[in-house]
């Protein structure tokens, strides 16, 4: 196992945000991770809260713009953010769009060709990351290991946390992708990652997900903004309601008037999440 090779250091609110490297077996690329260190790291083992991106986002997005370290460095939890997707690769259409390709992994195992070989998100991240995170930080208690993420990465969060039972011990959201086989982010890319067997599709799916019976053990929280103006078309938490109540879940969607899709909405309602986790890791 590679290990991970610093980029840069930080000291911030008495912890350190730190950008690191390593060679994945997962992707085959150099992948790259942002890590925030509580100053409780400093004495002791501390619990582990995974961000994941969205679409257009890398590693440095959510230590950059989230607002997240200063509480998080009073709870005591490690911040851990890999990027979206592989880079560097000469893939055709790689680069071609902002919502498919390099930047938008949809935190899922590639099956099609030519992306198979390197996407595999959902392996890089419920266990290569985990592991290399563990071996360069010592003081990172994986046994308390929680997720969330925004938008592509509220897809992810939830349904790897849906898909991995006992491995997460708490999962929240900011607008995320909860139904990709109904919207056209999932449309463009769910066929060129997964090929057109929709069962397949499925699986990468919140909505699909609870409608066939995986369950999250305990409450999961879900914000959305009502100036996002991916809200109707692309995010649909209403589908996301509906299945949970005909499941039997514990997911609850808050609305806020005038938020938008961006970093300003995260940063508004991060203490909340933040104060939710800790609930679990605490």
């Amino acid at each position: 196992m590679a290990a991970l090779e610093t980029i840069s250091r930080h000291r911030t609110h008495g912890g350190w945000t730190g950008y690191y490297s390593h060679a994945s077996r997962e992707t085959g690329t150099t992948m790259k991770v942002g890590v925030f260190e509580p100053p409780a790291a400093e004495k002791g083992k501390v619990p582990v809260l995974v961000y994941l991106a969205g679409l257009t986002c890398d590693e440095t997005t959510f230590l950059i713009k989230a607002d997240a370290q200063r509480l998080a460095a009073e709870l005591g939890i490690m911040l851990i953010a890999p990027d979206t997707s592989p880079r560097g690769l000469d893939i055709p259409g790689i680069k071609e769009s902002w919502d498919f390709g390099e930047a938008a992994g949809f935190y899922l195992n590639a099956t099609n060709e030519p992306w198979a070989k390197n996407f595999r998100m959902d392996a890089y991240v419920t266990g290569e990351l985990l592991e290399v995170v563990g071996a360069s930080f010592p003081n990172a208690d994986l046994s308390r290991l929680s997720i969330f993420g925004h938008s592509m990465g509220g897809h992810g969060a939830l349904t790897l946390a849906l898909k991995n039972p006992g491995k997460y011990r708490s999962v929240s959201a900011f607008a995320p992708i909860v139904a990709p086989t109904q919207v056209p982010w999932g449309h463009k890319a769910l066929p060129r990652y997964l090929g057109e067997d929709k069962a397949a599709w499925a699986n990468h799916d919140t909505v699909e997900l609870l409608k066939a019976g995986h369950k999250f053990p305990g409450p999961v929280l879900v914000d959305q903004g009502l100036g996002d103006k991916f809200l109707a078309e692309q995010l649909r938490p209403e589908l996301l309601e509906q299945a949970a109540k005909e499941a039997g879940a514990d997911v609850t969607v808050r609305r806020h008037e005038g938020y938008d899709h961006g970093y300003f909405f995260i940063q508004t309602f991060m203490d909340d999440h933040l104060r939710h986790h800790a609930k679990y890791l605490t």
